[in-house]
């Protein structure tokens, strides 16, 4: 089924075209929605929310982009709504980030050359522990990160569904990347032998 056919079925209800909707792009989005919010249960949630959305807002989808990434950008917006709702917690509080000379300079402790990223991600276990990285950042840095680095969206795009300015992602997004250097430069500065 193109997706001509699939968005004329599911305008008219056709359970078929639904299904089809469902196993096209469920694990995609299950995928989005556990990076941005961290839990498998409302991550489950946040996509069963989004398909919601979307089929009531079926009627207003012009086509001027493809399905999947107007799915994408609802499930996102689902997440981005429940973390709003959710109280904070002592996890996430603003981390230490990296120190700063009196001029404003950051200061790099000296130490090995660190590895390239190819080198970084080439085992699961270091793909572990960057995800546990990430997973440790505050929730402001973390989604912002995760919504520029990992689901790729403009500045634009993350600010918008953020609700926030293009130079506030800015900052959140330099502050994210700047811990996650901190926490990740065990990793990132030792090579193996």
């Amino acid at each position: 089924m193109d997706e001509k056919d699939l968005i004329d079925g599911l305008r008219r209800g056709d359970e078929d075209a639904f299904r089809t909707l469902v196993t096209t792009h469920l694990p995609r989005l299950r995928a989005v929605a556990l990076r941005i919010v961290r839990d498998a249960h409302l991550a489950e949630d946040c996509v069963q929310e989004a398909f919601v959305r979307a089929l009531r807002s079926l009627d207003r989808f012009r086509g001027e982009s493809l399905l999947g990434t107007w799915l994408h950008r609802i499930v996102v917006n689902a997440c981005l709504d429940e973390l709003r709702r959710r109280p904070l917690t002592a996890g996430d509080a603003d981390l230490a980030g990296p120190a700063f000379d009196g001029t404003g300079c950051r200061v790099e402790p000296p130490g090995p050359p660190m590895r390239s990223p190819e080198e970084l991600v080439g085992t699961e276990r270091e793909r572990r522990q960057v995800h546990a990285a990430i997973d440790r950042l505050p929730e402001d840095y973390r989604t912002v990160l995760v919504l520029r680095d990992i689901e790729e969206l403009s500045t634009r795009e993350a600010a918008e569904s953020l609700g926030i300015s293009e130079g506030a992602v800015k900052v959140r997004l330099h502050r994210a990347r700047g811990a996650l250097k901190v926490l990740l430069e065990p990793l990132l500065g030792r090579s193996t032998p």
